[in-house]
């Protein structure tokens, strides 16, 4: 798992670009390949490491790849910083970049330091591929999907509660939490943390993005105006707040205690992305989780768009003194098949046409996914949709605003102030 989950952007490259240069160890092209004293290759792989993803379980992925090509020898690096982010900006400044990296996505800066891979004709097909497209070239490929517009719910408190048939619309989803309320649930659940701005995100994109169907590329036009979009959904929520649907000391409450309140049955509704079919299959509960896309306003189509994010993003660097190695190597983590059924399944993430042994609830996500008219980037975002660096964080703080007192209005001028001085 990836954390936390609403920021996947490098943030600290640009500085970085004077000290570095191109990178040190030269050009991909210009360079020769680097071995060790066997005659192996070695390329260096950064990656993320959590608790579902160990150091053990990426050194036994990119085994069977060691084993079919005995030239080239995979050696995986955790992170030296908090995470991949903190730790790659370090390794370029010190002219010690890994030859491949794992979990970010490309930005403008960044992307001057990665190989292009838009040439090979095995990158076209990865997921999200077209939608990550950084000025028309790809540098980033992933493993598969993880859905974001998800409200997982508790169907015994929704049969206790008389609902029948999960909200399409956000009225009927208003409707529904009234009802769970008087059943004795709280009907969302929500937590502080990065989790307020993020659900509120999640809730709003097969909305959004039929309202507006290039957002962050508008909104960094100038053509619209961020928080003044989405002021519909931050007067809805805050209703919900003044309702008591969700908890109004929910801000105290961690990302993890969230997840672990929803899970022992005390709310009806925890809107949440796909990772969080991972954390349910190892839960102990006496009541069954399902999962239904995100509703959408009145009159619009239903399902919308799935908010959607690359899972297990590659990049290689374009210092890599590796080149061809690399290349071989991400190739085959993002198109073989036991290497993407063995991800996909490890983090909890989806793939369309990638059969593997699902929980019911997984295979209730890939549905959802496989039904989804399109898959579009949410918050920040990824590729030419993407909005100044720290939208996410930015965003979260404002919406917490409306649990201590703040307006709609206020939250979504905060907002708008905050896009206008980072463009």
């Amino acid at each position: 798992m990836r954390s936390p989950r609403p920021s996947l952007a490098l943030s600290a490259l640009g500085c970085l670009l004077v000290l570095t240069g191109c990178g040190g160890g030269g050009f991909a092209g210009d360079s020769q390949a680097q071995q060790n004293e066997d005659g192996q290759v070695t390329v260096r792989m950064l990656v993320n490491i959590s608790p579902n993803l160990t150091q053990t379980y990426w050194e036994g992925l990119v085994k069977p790849f060691e084993q079919a090509n005995p030239g080239i020898d995979v050696k995986i690096e955790a992170p030296t910083g908090k995470g991949v982010a903190d730790t790659l900006p370090q390794q370029l400044a010190a002219g010690n970049a890994p030859d491949v990296v794992e979990t970010l996505m490309a930005d403008e800066t960044l992307a001057q330091q990665l190989l292009d891979l838009t040439d090979q004709p095995w990158a076209k097909d990865t997921p999200l591929a077209e939608q990550a497209r950084l000025g028309g070239r790809i540098y980033t490929v992933g493993v598969g999907v993880q859905a974001q517009s998800l409200v997982f719910y508790n169907k015994t408190a929704f049969d206790k509660a008389g609902i029948k048939e999960p909200p399409t619309t956000f009225d009927e989803f208003d409707a529904a939490m009234g009802r769970l309320k008087d059943a004795g649930y709280l009907p969302l659940q929500t937590g502080g943390d990065f989790l307020t701005g993020l659900q509120l995100l999640q809730l709003s994109n097969p909305s959004r993005a039929q309202l507006h169907p290039t957002w962050q590329q508008d909104v960094k036009a100038g053509k619209i105006k961020a928080g003044e979009s989405l002021l519909p959904y931050l007067e809805r929520y805050r209703t919900w707040i003044d309702k008591g649907y969700v908890d109004k000391n929910a801000l105290g409450m961690k990302y993890a205690d969230a997840e672990t309140n929803f899970l022992s049955g005390k709310s009806g509704m925890y809107v949440m992305g796909s990772w969080f079919t991972a954390t349910e299959a190892k839960a102990k509960k006496d009541f069954e989780v399902g999962v239904f896309p995100a509703p959408v306003d009145k009159g619009q189509t239903y399902p919308g768009p799935q908010g959607a994010t690359p899972a297990a993003p590659y990049m290689i660097l374009k210092s890599t003194p590796n080149k061809d190695a690399a290349l071989k190597l991400v190739q085959w983590l993002v198109t073989d098949p036991g290497a993407v059924k063995s991800q996909l399944a490890q983090d909890g993430n989806f793939r369309t046409g990638v059969e593997r042994d699902f929980t019911p609830l997984e295979k209730q996500v890939q549905e959802i996914l496989d039904k989804a008219p399109q898959g579009v980037p949410q918050g920040e975002g990824y590729g030419d949709a993407t909005l100044p660096k720290g939208f996410n964080a930015a965003w979260n703080t404002e919406v917490q605003g409306l649990y201590v007192g703040k307006s709609p209005k206020e939250v979504a001028e905060g907002v708008d102030r905050w896009v206008a001085a980072k463009s």
